[in-house]
């Protein structure tokens, strides 16, 4: 039987299916050679030679392949059809004649199919070819590139910036975007203006909003009405004369349906309409493609096959109707320029089958599916056509205009099926619809009412619009898009938070630095331009030693230059660099440098293992600290007040904001400090409040059997605790309401403690219950959950608990995650049985003889 490869156990169980017994279908569990992350894995001295290393984990799999080719010698590589695929065919084939597992007479064939249907496969396995040395070469060429950045760039980050973790070539860009976004959001000054509105009603009582448009007979251009005074003056305009319709105007508009989905359009949309991460969507889309549903998710292209094409208009007209369908196909053109762009859109194999009819599916599986279902055959529809109206209101003397505007759908077309969502949400007055109105009828005014409006900062990013960004600039490939993203998250340069990308101060020093050293390797144009060298390889047009050979060159000269720089002279020139930001105008005009704890120190620029901030030249005597977004900002001091002296301080750290009393001296180094409770607000923290923080912990009262009660706020949260004599540890109580902590007196706080010393271990309470009940187990049976645990979410099935990984939200388990994870956990307790009881057998034997 010959020996078939792909990348996943999922993928080789599909396309087992197809194939039959003919076939051995293995998995080699993605890539199973690297780079050790060591130096000289590249070396630069002998063309660019790379030495590879099968990982541990791999290894297993290599020889199951290798194992599999004894009894059949016949090798199949059948990995995904990309530049990523080809790597990980040509490795494996590589690893495999180092084994020996592949012989001079072996025959070695690559096949690739776009879909895991068993028409594509089928066809696949008829039309073999060999490895495309081309697109391995592209590989390889970004490979090396990704590793002479981030080996050689990274360690110049760690002993320059203390706490930076790691540059790369296409990471570093990406941060780049999100910083500089944050300093346009930094820099903007909101402009006030303002706008008239008019509510007005037609002879048959109907009502309609209109927007004044002229005054004094002149155009208003958007900032005219600049403040209320000019507003109101607007409003009396209108208010002190009479108005009529002066013209109504009626045009037909068509709009026309969105291309299909390739992998940067699918990741915008995913996170516009479910909140799905990039990483989320594609994980959720490898599934869907491994298991048959969908074509390949990894493309830059948006055309479709003809078949694919004529299969969506017989689905448009079996569902809707043959109005519907356009009197010729929608032929769509790709506009990227890379060996990529020869797969197809991203579209489902069975244009009949829809998300509602996918019921056994997990459900984000679901609604991935049913939105590429939706977006495809809209793409292959009727364009929508619609009748927009504008209707002038004026006075007589031509003083003032105000106009509405409106419009109705005709015919529904794509939108029966689907509508693209928005990055950011704007109210398109033109979606009215319009009572009717005619020609030289009077208006009647029955409110008038000004508006005031400020201009807007640049949104800060999504993962969907840096995505869209990113392409637009050319940096990165579908296969890139969501790792660099996650990366620098996990880098702790970049914070999610409602969906939105803030840069950390950390990150925010990494960019500086790279701007103010190596410019040119955080460039757009230039990561744009190398992006095109790699496609160039890819087609065969470009040699990609020569390439690495220019590019080592210039960037090894870079290293060695920043190289011999000390600490003090790094953070001079970043200092100098972000002057604006770090030390902008004081309100009372006085110098933005010097410290306002002191009034003598000088601030300057500093750094630590978790960022860059700022700190007083005057250190130790005066230790102030400020982050660098400036004054005020997130993690500056604050002094509450004085209480026996000594002065108050809110404060922020490393975990969060906290109150302290005194600062440090040689003989106390570490005054009284209390973090803030959960719940609790910077903003609303007092000397009063800070006082009672500080006061902790409180004595509830003495114990009837001894001992007194206290409470406090401790790492899992508020509790009280007592030791009773001949107790030889205290017992905790965990609190629900951190109030309590102020507020819980002696009766409930015995009954509590004499609760939990009867039930130490919560023995006799009710089941903990589920975060997210999963279902059977689909091979053993037996219920799989999510469960809350005390070290984080895990899953349970039977006596195997598996942790979740910490990039995974506990709504996001699918039962093929959970099922994975209990299949490694439960492998894993397997072996450490074995070997345990084989020591135990053989050490006596050995010393009794």
């Amino acid at each position: 039987m010959p020996v078939v490869v792909v990348e996943s156990p999922a993928k080789a169980k599909t396309i087992n299916k197809y194939l039959g017994s003919d076939y051995t279908v293995l998995a080699s569990y993605g890539h199973v050679r690297d780079l050790p992350a060591k130096d000289g894995s590249v070396d630069t001295d002998n063309e660019f030679a790379m030495t590879w290393e099968v990982g541990r984990d791999s290894a297993k799999h290599v020889r199951a392949i290798a194992d599999a080719l004894k009894d059949d010698n016949n090798l199949i590589l059948a990995t995904d059809p990309d530049r990523e695929g080809e790597a990980i065919s040509w490795h494996l084939e590589e690893a495999l004649r180092k084994r020996r597992a592949v012989k001079k007479d072996t025959p070695v064939s690559r096949v690739v199919f776009n879909a895991i249907t068993k028409s594509a496969v089928t066809e696949a396995m008829q039309n073999p070819r060999d490895v495309d040395s081309d697109l391995v070469e592209a590989y390889l060429a970004r490979r090396a590139l990704d590793y002479l950045v981030g080996f050689n760039l990274s360690p110049v980050l760690w002993r320059k910036l203390p706490g930076a973790r790691s540059a790369g070539r296409v990471q570093s860009v990406c941060l780049r975007l999100i910083v500089e976004r944050e300093e346009e959001i930094e820099a903007f000054n909101a402009r006030e203006y303002w706008s008239v509105k008019a509510l007005l009603q037609t002879p048959r009582g109907q009502e309609f909003e209109a927007r004044l448009t002229v005054l004094g007979g002149q155009k208003l251009d958007r900032y005219d009405l600049e403040n209320e005074t000019a507003a109101e003056l607007a409003v009396q305009a209108i208010s002190s004369r009479d108005l009529s319709v002066q013209s109504v105007e009626a045009k037909p508009a068509t709009r026309n349906p969105s291309p299909p989905f390739m992998t940067s359009t699918l990741q915008q949309e995913a996170s516009r309409k479910f909140g799905f991460g990039a990483r989320q969507t594609m994980s959720t889309a490898q599934r869907l493609y491994e298991a048959g549903y969908i074509t390949y998710m990894r493309t830059d292209g948006i055309d479709m096959a003809p078949e694919a094409v004529s299969a969506a208009r017989d689905a448009i007209s079996d569902r809707y109707g043959k109005e519907f369908i356009p009197a010729k196909p929608r032929i769509y053109k790709n506009k990227a320029k890379n060996a990529q762009e020869a797969h197809e859109c991203i579209r489902p194999t069975d244009m009949t089958v829809s998300g509602s009819d996918l019921a056994k599916l997990e459900p984000d599986q679901r609604k991935l599916y049913d939105l590429i279902w939706k977006r495809t055959l809209a793409s292959q529809m009727e364009s929508a056509k619609f009748e927009r109206t504008s209707v002038d209101v004026g006075s007589d003397d031509g003083q003032v205009v105000l106009r509405a505007t409106g419009q109705v759908v005709v015919f529904e077309g794509f939108l029966k099926v689907y509508e693209e969502g928005r990055d950011d949400q704007v109210v398109d007055e033109d979606d009215k619809r319009l009572p009717q109105i005619m020609e030289g009828e009077a208006a009647k005014k029955t409110g008038i009412t000004p508006e005031q409006h400020h201009t807007q900062p640049p949104p800060r990013y999504t993962e969907a619009t840096l995505v869209k960004r990113m392409e637009e600039l050319g940096i990165g490939r579908p296969s890139t898009y969501a790792s660099v993203i996650t990366t620098i998250q996990d880098r702790e340069y970049v914070r999610k938070d409602k969906n939105r990308l803030f840069p950390e101060d950390k990150g925010r020093i990494v960019t500086i630095f790279l701007m103010n050293f190596f410019r040119q390797y955080v460039g757009y144009e230039f990561t744009a331009n190398l992006e095109e060298e790699l496609d160039e390889i890819s087609a065969g047009d470009m040699d990609y030693k020569e390439v690495l050979a220019r590019f080592w060159r210039d960037f090894s000269a870079a290293i060695a230059e920043t190289s011999e720089l000390r600490i003090s002279e790094v953070l001079d020139k970043l200092d100098a660099a972000l002057a604006p930001q770090l030390y902008p105008p004081r309100e009372d005009g006085s110098d933005p440098r010097i410290c306002p704890k002191c009034g003598t120190g000088q601030l300057h620029l500093k750094t630590s293992r978790t960022g860059g901030f700022v700190g007083c030249g005057n250190y130790p005597e005066c230790n102030y600290t400020r982050p660098i977004a400036g004054e005020g900002a997130e993690g500056d001091e604050r002094l509450l007040g004085e209480d026996n002296g000594d002065e108050i301080w809110l404060k922020a750290g490393r975990f969060g904001p906290y109150v302290q009393r005194g600062e440090p001296t040689p003989e106390n180094k570490k005054p009284p400090r209390a973090s803030l409770p959960k719940g609790w607000s910077k903003d609303d923290i007092t000397l009063e409040k800070a006082l009672i923080l500080l006061s902790l912990p409180r004595i509830v009262g003495e114990h009837p059997d001894g001992g007194e009660v206290k409470s406090n706020f401790g790492r899992f949260g508020p509790y009280i605790m007592h030791q009773a004599e001949g107790e030889a540890k205290p017992v905790y109580v965990n609190l629900k309401d951190p109030a309590d902590v102020f507020e819980i007196g002696m009766n409930r706080a015995v009954e509590m403690l004499a609760e939990k010393r009867a039930n130490p271990g919560g023995r006799g309470r009710t089941a903990a219950k589920p975060l997210k009940e999963l279902g059977e187990h689909p091979e053993d049976g037996g219920p799989v959950n999510v469960m809350e645990g005390r070290y984080g979410p895990y899953v349970k099935w039977e006596k195997v608990n598996a942790t979740i990984p910490k990039d995974v939200e506990p709504a996001d388990v699918t039962m093929e995650m959970a099922v994975g994870w209990i299949a490694e956990k439960a492998a894993k307790k397997k072996p450490a049985r074995k070997k345990a009881a084989t020591k135990k057998k053989a050490a006596p034997k050995k010393k009794a003889s």
